[in-house]
């Protein structure tokens, strides 16, 4: 990430209820798709300019979507790219 951002990026621990991650359909990264799960995962707090950058790397295969997630310091809400060829395959 800190490629794509231009710095480093600290990442925290956190939780997505009621999604899994699945494997994207002609593509080697994951995506989610809504289910009776939780996925572990991390968050990061980027600036508008990151937000920006990564936008960019993730492009027209992805769409952008605020979701609450659970950290230890709580529930927030976070923006998540989620792929719109999702497969039924759990990403491992």
């Amino acid at each position: 990430m800190a490629r794509f951002v231009g710095r480093p990026v600290s990442l925290a621990p956190a939780t997505l209820r009621g999604w899994r991650r699945v494997a994207m359909r002609g593509g080697r990264y994951p995506t989610l798709v809504r289910a009776r799960a939780t996925t572990a995962g991390a968050v990061a707090v980027v600036d508008a300019a990151a937000l920006r950058r990564l936008s960019a790397y993730e492009g027209p295969l992805y769409g952008f979507r605020r979701l609450a997630v659970h950290t230890a310091r709580g529930k927030t809400v976070a923006g998540v790219w989620i792929a719109r060829a999702a497969t039924k395959r759990t990403w491992p």
